[in-house]
């Protein structure tokens, strides 16, 4: 019999963990773990020099130890954007919370790299004329090679302390009484508590899951968007000012925010979905700086249920992608117009991309909401910047970010199953490193202070 078991070792999972054993080792605790430790956590694509996905049955980019905080470890403490979490909890819990995981990142390192903020009150008094939003936050960006650094340092905390297993495979969850019986590909096994974590990766699983014991999900969301690489120096009154500049722009009824804004980096594939995404890379990750800056300008959308926003996204993307699997860029000053782009005009273009794809025309495939809040966003730089936006700059098409659908958990995270938890991005309330990180924070300590 367990005290607290921990399905799914993502950051939600380990904080959880590392926070009850930190203040109370006598707890006898299990965490599982579908994926493999973070030194056996290397993508195929990368390990064989491939380019295509290999549709493993386990991802070791998303799943394993550690989650996706195996990749660039960018932990944003903010309420700005990110999740949900400071309505759900308060502001002063969200704070603590948020302080705390900042605290547990240094004590395995994580001051190595210091802590900034991305406010700056001229800066933002300029953009909010234009109407836009500026979105702030105190960042720690640990990078690949610290980020795994930490994570593996906390791994060798908690194995000393918890029951770690990984490679598994829970089968099975049910209540019989006020204890809960988990059957997994090895054992099975009883627990006082069962802790979610799963992030949004582990959907299906979680829908079954959430099946058997009446739970049902609200709302999701899709952000889809053009990542938009341009000349560094062409932005420069926009970038110069923060190490990263995070925009919001509200036209009628459309929202659109810049996200992963890397200053001299490149852009590349993402694989998700059986689709192919264009993704940003930090020049610090890849072959060294570029002579560009990309980053992505998402909108959000809404739909009733996990399956609408799939079939949304898939009716967009079979387009895209029809051309081999490829993602297809288009110059700015042509979308504009509505003309395609060309192998020709890519070759004497001032931007030279950074990723090879398809050139083509975007107007032909995406949605025009998406087009248009994209021009209108340069339109309003160009009054700050004061110059012509360089028509030069290259659109991809698209990127995307997922969510898991919402479930109505109450400030212990708890739905109708007493005992029974949903932390991190799987209960659709996070979808940030920090956030996810913060929300197991949150629930060590009110199982703590419940006194299992």
């Amino acid at each position: 019999m367990y005290d607290i078991t921990i399905i799914g070792a993502g950051v939600s999972g380990i904080f959880t963990a590392y926070t009850l054993v930190s203040k109370n080792e006598k707890l006898d605790i299990k965490l599982i773990d579908i994926g493999n430790p973070i030194e056996k956590r290397i993508c195929k694509i990368k390990s064989e020099g491939s380019y295509k996905c290999k549709n493993c049955d386990v991802c070791n980019k998303f799943l394993g130890f550690g989650g996706l905080g195996k990749s660039e470890g960018k932990f944003n403490y903010t309420s700005d954007f990110g999740g949900d979490l400071q309505d759900l909890i308060g502001e002063n819990s969200f704070n603590y919370c948020m302080s705390e995981v900042d605290n547990i990142l240094k004590k395995f390192g994580g001051d190595k790299v210091n802590l900034y903020s991305t406010y700056n009150e001229s800066f933002q008094n300029k953009l909010e004329k234009q109407g836009f939003k500026v979105l702030t936050s105190k960042v720690r960006h640990l990078g690949t090679k610290l980020s795994n650094e930490i994570i593996k340092g906390i791994e060798e905390y908690l194995n000393e302390r918890v029951s770690i297993s990984l490679n598994t495979n829970v089968k099975d969850i049910s209540k019989e009484g006020e204890n809960f019986v988990l059957s997994t590909n090895k054992e099975i096994f009883k627990s006082r508590k069962v802790v979610l974590a799963t992030g949004y990766t582990g959907l299906q699983w979680l829908q079954r899951q959430c099946k058997k014991f009446n739970i049902k999900f609200g709302k999701t969301r899709v952000d889809l968007g053009f990542r938009i690489e341009f000349l560094e120096n062409d932005l420069k009154e926009i970038t110069k000012e923060t190490l990263e500049t995070k925009l919001s722009l509200k036209v009628d009824n459309t929202i659109a925010t810049t996200y992963c804004m890397n200053p001299k980096g490149r852009v590349i594939k993402k694989y998700q979905r059986g689709f192919v995404f264009a993704d940003g890379q930090n020049y610090l990750e890849g072959d060294g700086p570029t002579l560009n800056t990309n980053f992505t300008l998402f909108i959000p959308k809404y739909f009733p249920s996990g399956k609408a926003g799939d079939r949304y996204v898939k009716n967009i993307m079979t387009k895209i992608n029809s051309l081999d699997k490829e993602i297809v860029m288009q110059r700015l000053g042509d979308l504009i117009n509505n003309r395609s782009t060309t192998k020709e005009k890519i070759l004497n273009n001032s931007v030279t991309p950074t990723l090879n794809c398809n050139p083509g025309n975007l107007n032909e495939i995406i949605p025009k909401e998406y087009i248009n809040i994209t021009i209108e966003f340069f339109k309003r730089l160009e009054k700050i910047i004061k110059k012509p936006i360089n028509k030069d700059a290259i659109l991809y098409g698209l990127d995307a970010k997922f969510y898991n659908p919402y479930i109505h958990i109450d400030k212990t995270f708890q739905n109708k199953i007493e005992g029974l938890f949903f932390i991190g991005d799987c209960s659709g309330v996070t979808y940030s490193l920090s956030q996810a990180a913060a929300s197991g924070v949150y629930l060590g300590n009110i199982i703590l202070n419940n006194c299992i």
